[in-house]
């Protein structure tokens, strides 16, 4: 599912964040890897898109075309993904049965699962095989809401560009994962991507998806209890996240309140966790490994691997992925390693998959 990739018709991954566009353009190489074409962001107005529904679609788009014009990308055709709580991920299991039944089976077994009406749904699923313990089918169903994926595709169409395919984040950063890490061993290691609005938590053991959710607690908080604790302007309270001097305020007087949204984000991980230990047979994460713009707030990394006691780390990206240092800086390419996962991610997809 997530690791044979069509490697004929290339595509450029663009990640469509609450706060920042993210586009990666990559080349298949004759040593079966790729290298690196592209890379370009665009930050957004706090307004455009709100908890994941983009409100204004017209800076959007227009934000798509500056990134393509600024980084000369000609690729029109474009793969995009969404999260939140348009999209369901879940693993069931049923009988063996023919390809028709299995059809008519999953369409009956997602209207249990899904808190939508089954006609605003689009719906795809995956077979991961035959469960050896029970006899079943393991399948990966998938569900989102129609209106979100319109939302999304109509905007990469008012830029001119050709949707290829839309993805879904946890399957995206599971994607650049593989290609990156090249996982041989079953340990089990959390991906959480933790962007403005969002936090995706995807568990994989080795090459094989566990489970996902999606969580409402990123890093726009840090930047909201910075504004209301001292009175500031979203723009000055950004700037004060990030290490920049606001009027008569620093970074260590803030830190305070740093601290108190990172344990409120090690609160809903620690519910991730608890609720997939009660639902599966693992009992431990092996390992995290920490994606999206969030993950360069100070102390999260070292605060999470101290909460958790296993190791933790930034996302690299580009670990595996060549480019030419010429055109793209080795400091730049390693400092936004981990902001790019997704758009990487889904820059490695084809339309064919």
């Amino acid at each position: 599912m997530l690791s044979l990739l069509n490697r004929n018709r290339q595509a450029v991954g663009l990640d469509i964040g609450s706060s920042t566009l993210k586009a990666v353009e990559l080349r298949p190489t004759h040593k079966d890897g790729y290298e690196l074409v592209s890379l370009g962001a665009e930050d957004l107005s706090p307004d455009c898109i709100v908890d994941g529904v983009i409100i204004s679609k017209l800076p959007v788009s227009d934000a798509i075309n500056r990134i393509f014009t600024q980084q000369n990308i000609k690729n029109g055709r474009i793969n995009t993904s969404i999260s939140g709580h348009s999209v369901i991920v879940k693993k069931i299991a049923l009988p063996v049965q023919s390809d028709e039944d299995l059809a008519e089976s999953i369409r009956w077994e997602a209207e249990q699962y899904i808190p939508f009406d089954i006609s605003d749904v689009n719906l795809d699923y995956q077979v991961l095989g035959e469960n050896t313990g029970t006899g079943n089918l393991d399948i990966l169903l998938v569900a989102v809401k129609k209106d979100k994926i319109t939302d999304y595709t109509s905007v990469v169409k008012m830029a001119g560009k050709n949707p290829a395919l839309v993805d879904v984040d946890a399957f995206a950063l599971q994607n650049a994962y593989e290609i990156n890490y090249e996982p041989t061993s079953k340990n089990t290691v959390a991906l959480l991507d933790i962007g403005a609005s969002t936090m995706t938590i995807n568990i994989v053991s080795g090459t094989d998806f566990l489970f996902t959710r999606d969580v409402g607690v990123a890093g726009h908080q840090y930047t909201e209890f910075i504004q209301k604790e001292f009175n500031l302007s979203f723009i000055q309270a950004q700037s004060l996240k990030h290490g920049d001097k606001v009027e008569s305020l620093d970074f260590s007087q803030a830190a305070h309140v740093i601290d108190s949204v990172t344990e409120i984000i090690c609160m809903e991980i620690q519910k991730t966790y608890d609720f997939f230990k009660s639902t599966t047979t693992v009992d431990h994460i092996d390992r995290m490994i920490v994606s999206g713009g969030a993950s360069h707030t100070p102390g999260l990394i070292e605060t999470l691997a101290r909460k958790f006691e296993i190791p933790t780390e930034k996302f690299n990206a580009f670990k595996k992925i060549t480019f030419d240092p010429k055109r793209f800086s080795s400091s730049l390419i390693a400092d936004r390693a981990p902001d790019f996962a997704i758009a990487v991610g889904l820059a490695l997809r084809s339309a064919e998959e």
